[in-house]
């Protein structure tokens, strides 16, 4: 059972500069939560129950996002503000536990995720890139459905998304064996290039930013060299992973915001706060009337 997540949060998020100069960039706010909560929800929906923080000495903020805090929470109840409270207390469910460990040197995902391996063990587990958010609707989640298919098969789910091809140079674009998968569904891999060429690039299907994987790729992210920036890719790892084991692409049903940038951090916002629950309607009058008044 798939039961534990990764989440490598340790970055400086420089392209959110000067925000992300004293904010974690994951605790930037989408309307009235930190992005990051949206990710550690998704995976908590999706079964897991261990979430694995690879962090970073400046960044003990998000783990405190996720501890109690007695005096806030007596405030609160003191005051009467029952639904704040609730709100509170409905961060992270009484079962999952929050865990950190350090990534001394920024040397690439594959890295960071390797730093979670006393942590993880020889367990299969989950790797969520918390710069991307993730929107179902009211269909089941991908991530779900990537957990389901990992134990029912014992394929390792990759999440891909189709891109431009003038933007393939961007992504992790993997190779498959037949045609690409339907929204929904998997594939078989035979192969996955870290930003490639336009000419070298097998595809246009790009990885997401979600990975359903198993314990014996951390013994595999321990043997790989630096590739592409002189990193340690997580999609090396991956590439050797398919010689010994099937890999499968799923291709994704959701929407995706890419909150590591100004523009995605700012389209999400609006995705989310047009959608809240008490404040929607109010916000999809606010944007109606200001794109009437700049147009």
């Amino acid at each position: 059972m798939v039961r534990k997540a990764v989440l490598p949060v340790a970055g400086f998020g420089s392209r959110m500069l000067p925000a992300s100069k004293s904010i974690p960039k994951e605790m930037l706010p989408i309307v009235d939560r930190p992005a990051i909560e949206y990710v550690v929800k998704e995976a908590v929906r999706a079964g897991i129950k261990e979430i694995i923080l690879v962090s970073h000495s400046a960044k003990t903020a998000i783990e405190d996002y996720f501890d109690s805090q007695f005096e806030l929470e007596y405030q609160l109840e003191a005051k009467g503000k029952d639904k704040l409270l609730a709100e509170v207390r409905d961060i992270l469910p009484k079962d999952v536990s929050v865990i950190a460990v350090r990534q001394h040197r920024a040397l690439g995902l594959g890295h960071a995720v390797a730093c979670a391996a006393p942590v993880v063990g020889h367990d299969p587990f989950a790797v969520l890139l918390p710069d991307v958010l993730v929107d179902c609707g009211d269909q089941t989640e991908d991530l779900a459905e990537m957990v389901a298919r990992y134990q029912e098969t014992g394929c390792s789910q990759i999440m891909v998304e189709e891109v431009p091809a003038e933007r393939v140079d961007q992504y992790g674009i993997v190779a498959l064996e037949g045609e690409a998968p339907a929204r929904g569904h998997s594939a078989l891999m035979t192969g996955v290039i870290e930003k490639p060429s336009v000419a070298e690039a097998p595809s246009r299907l790009s990885v997401v930013g979600r990975y359903v994987l198993p314990g014996e790729i951390m013994d595999i992210l321990l043997h790989t060299q630096p590739g592409a920036g002189n990193e340690i890719q997580l999609t090396d790892a991956i590439a050797t992973l398919m010689s010994k084991s099937p890999v499968e692409a799923y291709s994704m049903r959701g929407e995706t915001f890419d909150c590591g940038n100004k523009a995605g951090y700012l389209q999400a916002i609006f995705h989310y706060a047009a959608r809240h629950p008490e404040l929607g309607a109010q916000v999809r009058a606010m944007m109606a009337a200001e794109v009437k008044a700049t147009s």
